[in-house]
C-alpha cells in the first residue's frame, strides 16, 4: 500500500488518506438521493437509478484510484443529469433509451481520446470564456430545477415566472426555504458535509409538515433494486442525426469541462503537479472518466463525472488514490441503504441543487465582462439555458455569439478552427429546425 499509492512521497499517511475519503464521500452523497429524484423524471425507475449512481460511482472512483492515483472521485454529474432529463427527455421528447445511447457513444469516443491524448488538445481549442460561462449557466439552470420542484417558484403567479405566497398550506416551500437556510449556515460555518447534512436535516423538519412520509414497517436496509441494464436505441441515432449530434455534444462538451476543471482545481489545491506543471497521471484520470460514463451507460444512469467536491477530501490531508479506495468502499455500503435515501423528498433535495448553483456560480469571476468580444457571448450562454431552460441551446448560442461577436471586433484570428466548425453545425441545426 506504501510503495502502490506513493504516501511518503505525497507526504500523507493511512489516516489522512482514510479522512479524506470519508470527507470527500460527506461532500458528494447526496448525488445518491439527487440523482434518482431527476433522472426517475424521465421515466426511470427511482430504484435502478439509486443502484446504477452508487455502482458507477464505485466502478468509477476505484478506476481513478487504481490508474491515476488521484484523491479524486466521481459518480453521475449534476448537470448533466439535468440535461438528460429536462432538455433531451422532457424537453426534446427523446426517449431516456436514446438519451443513454448518446451517453455510451460519448464515452466511448472520451476512451478512445484520452488513449491518444486528443482530449486535452481539444479543450484547450473551446474558449475560456465560453468554458466558464457553461458552468455558471449550468448553475443557473440546476437553480431554477431546484427552485420549481421544491414548490417556491411557479408560472402560477400572475408573471413568467415568481415566487409563490409562502402562506397557507406551501409546506414543501417553506420546509426548503428552511432547508436553504440550515446548508447555507453550515456551509459557511465550514461543516464538512454540510450539504448532506442539510438534506438530512431538512428530510426530518419535513416530517411534522406532512412533506416527509415514513410508511409503515419501515426498513432502512435493503437488497439493492436491479438496474436498468444495457437501455439502449441506437436506431433513433439515424431517425433525427441532427438532433442527436446536439444531445451527444452536449454530454461531451460538459463533461470534458467539468473533469479538467475539477482535475486542475485538486491538483492545484493538493500540488499533485509534475516538475512542468501538468496533473500527475492526467490520462489515467481522464480515463477514470471515460470508463466511468461509459458503465454508467450500462447501468442505466447519466454521464459519470470527476466531483468538484472531492476538494475537501484534499483539503481533510488526502493526496493519493487510497482517498478514493475509500470513497468508494463507503459509496457500495450506500447500496444498501436505498430506502433509507428514498425517504428523502424533493422539498430536502432542492436545497442542495439551489446550493450547488451558488458553487457553480463562482466561476463567473474568471470571464472578461470588459471584453465585449468575450463578455457578451458569455452572457448569452448564461442567460440561455435558465431562461430557455435547454443547457445545449445555451451553448448553441453561446458558440454561434461567439464567433459573431469576434468577427465584429475584427478579432476572428482568435477563433480555434474548431470553433468555426461547431459554430458552422450548430447554425446549420437551428435553420433545419426552423425550416420543419
Amino acid at each position: 500500500m506504501e510503495k502502490f499509492f506513493q504516501l511518503k512521497e505525497r507526504g500523507t499517511t493511512v489516516s489522512r488518506e482514510v479522512v479524506g475519503g470519508i470527507t470527500t464521500f460527506l461532500a458528494m452523497v447526496y448525488i445518491l438521493v439527487v440523482n434518482p429524484a431527476i433522472l426517475s423524471q424521465s421515466g426511470m425507475p427511482w430504484g435502478g437509478v439509486f443502484t446504477a449512481t452508487a455502482i458507477s460511482a464505485v466502478i468509477a472512483t476505484l478506476v481513478m484510484a487504481l490508474l491515476a492515483n488521484l484523491p479524486v472521485a466521481l459518480a453521475p454529474g449534476l448537470g448533466l443529469n439535468a440535461f438528460f432529463t429536462y432538455s433531451v427527455v422532457l424537453g426534446m421528447g427523446c426517449s431516456y433509451q436514446l438519451a443513454l445511447t448518446a451517453v455510451l457513444v460519448e464515452g466511448v469516443l472520451f476512451i478512445i481520446l484520452s488513449l491518444c491524448g486528443i482530449r486535452e488538445a481539444i479543450v484547450h481549442s473551446i474558449p475560456e470564456g465560453i468554458k466558464k460561462a457553461v458552468a455558471v449557466g449550468i448553475g443557473l439552470f440546476i437553480t431554477i430545477i431546484g427552485l420549481v420542484n421544491a414548490g417556491i417558484c411557479s408560472t402560477e403567479t400572475g408573471t413568467p415566472i415568481g415566487f409563490v405566497n409562502f402562506a397557507g398550506e406551501n409546506h414543501a416551500a417553506i420546509v426548503a426555504i428552511l432547508g436553504l437556510i440550515i446548508t447555507i449556515i453550515l456551509y459557511t460555518l465550514n461543516v464538512k458535509g454540510s450539504i448532506l447534512i442539510g438534506i438530512i436535516i431538512t428530510t426530518i423538519i419535513g416530517i411534522p409538515f406532512g412533506v416527509t412520509t415514513v410508511p409503515e414497517g419501515f426498513k432502512p436496509f435493503s437488497t439493492p433494486d436491479a438496474p436498468v441494464l444495457f437501455a439502449f436505441d441506437f436506431a433513433g441515432i439515424f431517425k433525427n442525426f441532427g438532433q442527436f449530434f446536439v444531445i451527444f455534444f452536449t454530454f461531451l462538451f460538459t463533461d470534458m469541462f467539468d473533469t479538467i476543471g475539477t482535475l486542475l482545481g485538486v491538483a492545484e489545491q493538493g500540488n499533485l503537479k509534475d516538475e512542468n506543471g501538468e496533473i500527475k497521471n492526467a490520462k489515467g484520470a481522464l480515463l477514470a472518466d471515460a470508463v466511468g460514463t461509459v458503465a454508467g451507460a450500462c447501468l442505466g444512469t447519466s454521464t459519470v463525472t470527476s466531483f468538484v467536491e472531492s476538494s475537501s477530501g484534499v483539503a481533510a490531508g488526502a493526496r493519493t488514490g487510497l482517498a478514493s479506495v475509500v470513497t468508494a468502499i463507503l459509496f457500495f455500503l450506500a447500496l444498501f441503504l436505498s430506502p433509507l435515501f428514498g425517504l428523502v423528498p424533493s422539498a430536502a433535495t432542492a436545497p442542495a441543487l439551489i446550493f450547488v448553483g451558488y458553487l457553480m456560480m463562482r466561476s463567473v469571476v474568471g470571464i472578461k465582462f470588459d471584453d465585449p468580444t468575450e463578455g457578451i457571448p458569455a452572457f448569452i450562454t448564461i442567460m440561455t439555458m435558465p431562461f430557455a431552460y435547454s443547457i445545449s441551446k445555451g451553448i448553441m448560442f453561446g458558440i454561434i455569439a461567439y464567433v459573431i461577436a469576434k468577427v465584429a471586433g475584427k478579432k476572428a484570428k482568435e477563433i480555434p478552427v474548431v470553433t468555426w466548425i461547431l459554430a458552422v453545425v450548430f447554425l446549420a441545426d437551428m435553420i433545419f429546425e426552423a425550416l420543419k
